[in-house]
């Protein structure tokens, strides 16, 4: 295939730098647009990188004029939802009048179609089992509010100027690329299966598990554990439905299985060989119990479907990365840049 170029913000970051490799394996040339605050310059290795912020609408005209794009896959945005309940004018106005910007600069430059990562944040404390495209949007914290608010934008910019777009709401993303060349550091770390990992390695003490009386089969959180490796398969299907054509569409990228914190745990002690000291305190408020997606849609759609429904395989993959001396080489201080997360 005629090689086309594509710009990916935040695609220094954890899913946007998997995005980038699987993008160029599949032909494409990933731009990777960054404003290097969270993520890792060393993730970027698979096309250029171009420095600058979302906000930044002259820095976006320059990128978009030099590169002329097929299109823009987004992940700049900051991810963490107890931050945004604390801090939510960060988060509107990075995440929200970011995507703005980028939208308005995207119209300007006649760029016709975007890929949006968006979240199942979107959905809030819903008691769908499990969750489909059509489950009421009622989003609990600011995080998810803004997702909501650049779906409705993404939407309003497609009706009034024919723009094509791909909404994807994804679950809980995991694991790391099969190659070890890529893989999962925050900082601060807040997922469940790096803190795992971490705790298991001994560089920190105790895991903390929030939440033990919640309605399930063993009183721990359930969710949708969705390989990184998977996510990134989603995200060229939907750039390529769009080169082909294809109408907006929202839709969610998940494994339809339920894993438990606790299985989780149990995992990464079989993968590790160590056990895992835990500390069980109160849940969080607004957590639900069971966040499970209906994958479906994007099956039909997409022709979408998770490779990696074997917890214990993502969990290795995220182990291997973590373990290998090229993850600890990456974990080293003097490594460590600052860049975008996605």
């Amino acid at each position: 295939m005629t090689n086309q170029t594509v710009i990916v913000t935040g695609g220094a970051g954890y899913i946007g730098s998997h995005v980038c490799k699987a993008l160029s394996e599949a032909g494409y040339q990933p731009v990777c647009y960054d404003n290097l605050a969270t993520g890792h310059r060393y993730a970027v290795r698979w096309g250029p990188v171009e420095i600058g912020d979302v906000r930044d609408r002259r820095r976006l005209a320059e990128v978009f004029d030099r590169y002329r794009p097929a299109a823009v896959l987004h992940f700049a945005a900051f991810a963490y939802v107890g931050e945004s309940v604390v801090d939510p004018e960060k988060y509107y106005d990075n995440n929200v009048m970011g995507s703005l910007h980028l939208l308005a600069a995207m119209h300007a430059c006649g760029i016709p179609r975007i890929v949006f990562s968006s979240t199942c944040a979107t959905y809030g404390n819903t008691s769908s089992r499990p969750i489909d495209e059509d489950t009421p949007q009622y989003p609990v914290n600011p995080y998810g509010t803004g997702k909501l608010l650049v779906e409705r934008a993404i939407l309003d910019y497609c009706a009034a100027y024919g723009m094509k777009a791909m909404v994807l709401r994804y679950f809980n993303a995991c694991g790391a690329d099969s190659a070890g060349e890529i893989g999962e550091h925050h900082d601060p770390e807040t997922h469940l299966i790096p803190c795992a990992i971490k705790t298991a390695r001994g560089e920190v003490d105790v895991l903390k598990v929030f939440g033990t009386n919640y309605r399930t089969e063993d009183g721990t959180c359930i969710r949708d554990y969705i390989h990184v490796t998977d996510l990134a398969d989603g995200h060229v299907r939907a750039l390529e439905h769009l080169l082909d054509g294809g109408p907006t569409c929202a839709l969610n990228l998940g494994t339809g299985l339920g894993v438990s914190v606790r299985q989780i745990i149990r995992g990464v002690e079989r993968v590790s060989g160590r056990s895992i000291r835990v500390e069980e305190v109160a849940p969080r408020p607004g957590d639900p119990a069971v966040l499970v997606a209906d994958p479906r849609r994007a099956r039909e759609v997409l022709g979408f479907r998770a490779r990696y429904t074997d917890i214990g395989e993502s969990i290795a993959s995220a182990w291997r990365w973590h373990d290998r001396e090229v993850g600890a080489k990456y974990h080293a201080p003097d490594a460590i840049e600052e860049s975008h997360d996605a």
